[in-house]
């Protein structure tokens, strides 16, 4: 894998739970305002293997039969029976979880820029 092979799937990583956190606070938000006796819809994200790629190719949008391969989350409903703090909690893993992707993210950059000093 090269360098920018390296940040490539940190930035695909980021985006994949940056899409579960903005699920995670609508589930929150759900939940809160959920009623006892009438559930609550709850999306849940799963996620699929993108495709592989060249790094940092972009897609032609002219072209047709192409779908978007940034962001690998299939979103699906299904009735919420939980409460606010089990979503809450899932709410701080996707934040771990994206965090750990930056940090890659900036290992990868510095892995880059250091390339780039020894070819000078």
């Amino acid at each position: 894998m090269t360098d920018f092979g390296l940040l490539d799937v940190a930035a695909r990583g980021m985006n994949a739970q940056r899409t579960m956190l903005d699920l995670d606070a609508r589930n929150v938000a759900a939940a809160q305002a959920a009623v006892p006796g009438h559930p609550y819809q709850r999306l849940v994200a799963h996620f699929m293997a993108a495709a592989q790629t060249e790094p940092f190719e972009v897609p032609d949008p002219d072209a047709e039969g192409q779908d978007d391969t940034s962001n690998p989350v299939a979103i699906t409903s299904e009735t919420g029976t939980g409460d606010a703090l089990t979503e809450l909690i899932a709410t701080l893993d996707a934040q771990r979880a994206y965090e750990a992707d930056a940090s890659i993210f900036d290992i990868g950059k510095r892995l880059a820029e250091r390339t780039l000093d020894i070819e000078r």
